[in-house]
Formats: structure tokens, C-alpha cells, sequence
């Protein structure tokens, strides 16, 4: 970054209250709160020049399934679960599934995806949560496009 510590202000580089974009409309917002608890987001609009990413605790199975749907976008995707054990830490307590260019993979253990720009990935199903999951995501874009992801189905 070219501007020196007199002219700009390196505060403006930390987030520390969560501001949701604009993609995420009152009834995904209202649904995702019956299960997860989003803790910070970043993106371009946030912070002008930071990639996107998003971090949530997972605190049960979701109400409906599957959770996301299957999309795809042209800039790559890392996906991580994180069990919430310091003693256990690669057990997940969980049981998600998540689906990579049609194929379906169960995790139950600590796991980081790459998912490569133009991949078809998802849906995503939380199928048990026996502890709180960390879960984030990283776009290698300043804004997340998510609509297809976030469509919300009558139950």
C-alpha cells in the first residue's frame, strides 16, 4: 500500500462488528440465526481492496435441507470446518456433506476445501452437530455473489 502511517488511517483495516452485505435479505438472515450465530465479514465494500470472507459458528443442524444450493463462480473458494475440542481438535462433532462437481463427500473431521474458480459445488447439508462448528469462507474476489447460494426455499 502506498500511503504512509501520516496519511492513511490503519484502522480502517480492521473489522471488529459484523456488517452483513446486501445479498443476505431478512428471511435467509432469519433462518440462518435458528442454527449458526455469523460472527464478521469482510469484503471490498467493507475494507476497499480486501477479498471476501465470512465467519460463523454452526450450533446445530439446519431447519432446512439442503442448506446452500449448489452454484458455481468464475474466483476460487476455500471452505472450512473447524471443531470447537482444543483437546480433540481435528473431530469435528459433526456430520456435514458437501457436494464438489456433483459428488458428494461426508465430512466428520477439521477440513479446509479449495473449491476452484468454476466448480460447481454444493448443495451443503449439515446432517448432525453434536458441538459448535467454526465455519468460514474465502473468495479470492472483494465481494461475494452469492444469490444462487442463498435462495431461500419454502419449507
Amino acid at each position: 500500500m502506498s500511503n504512509t502511517p501520516e496519511t492513511f488511517d490503519t484502522s480502517k483495516l480492521i473489522v471488529q462488528e459484523l456488517h452483513e452485505p446486501g445479498i443476505i435479505d431478512a428471511d435467509v438472515k432469519a433462518l440462518y440465526s435458528l442454527f449458526a450465530k455469523r460472527i464478521l465479514w469482510i469484503d471490498g465494500n467493507e475494507v476497499p481492496g480486501a477479498f471476501q470472507m465470512n465467519t460463523a459458528w454452526y450450533k446445530k443442524a439446519q431447519p432446512r435441507d439442503p442448506l446452500f444450493e449448489e452454484h458455481v463462480h468464475d474466483y476460487d473458494e476455500l471452505i472450512g470446518f473447524f471443531g470447537s475440542d482444543p483437546e480433540d481438535p481435528y473431530n469435528l462433532h459433526a456430520v456435514i456433506e458437501l457436494t464438489l462437481d456433483g459428488v458428494a463427500h461426508r465430512l466428520d473431521k477439521t477440513s479446509m476445501i479449495f473449491v476452484p474458480g468454476g466448480m460447481k459445488h454444493n448443495p451443503l447439508r449439515l446432517l448432525e452437530v453434536e458441538q459448535p462448528i467454526f465455519h468460514f469462507t474465502i473468495v479470492t474476489s472483494p465481494e461475494y455473489s452469492g444469490e444462487t447460494a442463498y435462495n431461500v426455499k419454502s419449507e
